[in-house]
């Protein structure tokens, strides 16, 4: 993106352009740069993406034999299958004990967790790092295990590992998680997956700290976003990495409060990205994640989706809730088990498991 000034940053965001991270495995460093044939967008019509094109300065040509109107077209928004109750419907290990018990007598719940829609803005960053995909089974737990743990469950059957990173409403403390921790781990074969809880809807039915409001949605999400880079970046995860925003339940037929909540998620991943991370979301199917999927906007949105379903099937496409051509070219991820309490070499943890086809922490 070394070409992509101010001024041509704003004349593709006037018409919608967007970059797609998704894209991004298959991207080179000379391609990122060449805009008019990387973008893929909601509702743009291609005649504006033209006239930008053509006002911006050092427009780079397509490569050859690459269509742009292939590569420009719709995002159709599907309603998402299912109903969870209002903060109810979410790992265990995300909850007070008392709403532990609630989310166990909840199980067949359907919850998404949103890490992302293809519509993204232009990026300030001059460069990006290749995208580092993990295909494979995944767990999360809300605190990092030792690192004795973490070597006695690499055997093969999980390959990855979500961490709480930060924010104010994160559940558990932290000892292990450290720099150190990240890069024996990491040395020993596992890829991280960085999970940040930030802010939360006001309507949403809970007790989390930190909540934004219609007023401070913009703010917080800009300071929220700053924050989770900083704490990432503390733990040895570099520029490049994705970063998913975890966001419970509430009622999105609320509209006030839903329009806070995108206000909110579109801050946090536009302030990701111009420090050169990718941007995603955790969230439900019939709310939260809903919310992300079905919005006729798609400026600024998520770039990866990581959908809990808990139906115990290790899939990212089967099951998939919505229009298939959301999420592709690895930016999907299925948690479709929760509170498995499992042991390897001795060491027992309780884990919701996830299939995955997305990005990972690139550490270093």
């Amino acid at each position: 993106m070394g070409t992509l000034a101010a001024a041509s940053e704003n004349l593709f965001a006037e018409a919608a352009a967007v970059y797609v991270e998704t894209m991004s495995p298959t991207l080179t460093p000379s391609t990122t740069n060449q805009r008019g044939a990387w973008i893929r967008c909601g509702a743009l019509r291609l005649p504006e993406l033209n006239r930008a094109a053509q006002k911006a300065p050092s427009a780079a040509a397509a490569p050859s034999g690459v269509s742009l109107r292939s590569r420009v077209f719709a995002d159709a928004s599907v309603a998402a299958a299912g109903r969870d109750p209002n903060g109810v419907g979410m790992s265990s290990h995300r909850l007070s004990k008392r709403g532990r018990y609630i989310a166990w007598a909840t199980t067949g719940v359907v919850v998404v967790a949103g890490a992302g829609i293809a519509a993204q803005t232009s990026m300030a960053a001059t460069s990006w790092p290749a995208q580092k995909t993990y295909t494979g089974r995944a767990f999360d737990t809300c605190t990092a295990p030792s690192l004795s743990a973490m070597k006695a469950w690499n055997t093969g059957f999980y390959g990855a590992a979500a961490v709480y990173i930060g924010g104010k409403n994160r559940g558990c403390a932290q000892p292990n998680l450290t720099a150190s921790w990240v890069k024996s781990v990491s040395a020993a074969g596992w890829k991280l997956i960085p999970l940040y809880v930030g802010a939360q809807p006001p309507c949403q039915t809970s007790r989390n700290p930190e909540r934004f409001t219609a007023t401070t949605a913009a703010a917080l999400g800009k300071s929220n976003a700053e924050d989770a880079v900083a704490k990432a970046s503390a733990l040895g995860m570099k520029p490049g990495s994705p970063i998913y925003l975890n966001m419970e339940s509430y009622d999105t037929t609320n509209k006030a409060c839903n329009d806070a909540t995108l206000t909110y998620v579109r801050s946090f991943s536009k302030t990701l990205r111009a420090k050169t991370y990718r941007a995603g979301l955790y969230g439900f199917s019939s709310s939260s994640a809903k919310a992300i999927a079905t919005a006729t906007d798609r400026t600024d949105l998520p770039g990866n989706l990581w959908y809990a379903l808990w139906n115990n099937k290790n899939t990212t496409t089967a099951d998939w809730p919505w229009d298939p051509k959301l999420y592709t070219n690895h930016s999907r991820a299925h948690q479709y088990m929760v509170n498995s309490k499992e042991s390897r070499g001795g060491h027992t943890i309780t884990v919701d498991r996830n299939a995955w086809d997305a990005p990972v922490a690139l550490i270093g």
